[in-house]
């Protein structure tokens, strides 16, 4: 079997380079104009996950989401952290006896934040659906 080329990245012809295939010019349009409106911070699949396990749970422990989530300490920690930096997630940290317990909760503008991007994700659905 004979191989064929490929274009470097960037290039003519190479698939970085090709437009997504499409029916009319006006979806394409639609969709372009509204990946870039995704939050970004929830997007990403684990943050994602937090985001929705704290809209459901008016709390939940560390131990709790990573066993949700399954997922590492160091994963879920980093995660949650950024979260917490934009204002989604509130940390709590305590002790139970000797034993910390780490306590997340979602905040006000955190869950806005998940409205908006469940609108965006159910708009972008729909557009597809109507094609």
């Amino acid at each position: 079997m004979a191989r064929t080329a490929m274009a470097p990245a960037g290039e003519p012809g190479s698939a970085r380079n090709r437009a997504p295939k499409t029916k009319n010019a006006a979806e394409q349009q639609t969709v372009e104009n509204a990946l870039p409106n995704l939050d970004r911070i929830i997007h990403e699949r684990m943050r994602l996950g937090i985001v929705s396990a704290l809209a459901v749970n008016e709390s939940m422990t560390f131990n709790e989401l990573k066993k949700l989530l399954q997922t590492t300490d160091g994963n879920l920690s980093v995660h949650a952290r950024r979260l917490e930096e934009a204002k989604y997630v509130e940390c709590t940290k305590s002790f139970e006896g000797r034993v910390p317990r780490t306590e997340y909760r979602l905040t006000a503008p955190g869950r806005s934040a998940f409205e908006r991007y469940l609108n965006h994700m159910e708009a972008l659905i729909q557009a597809m659906r109507e094609r």
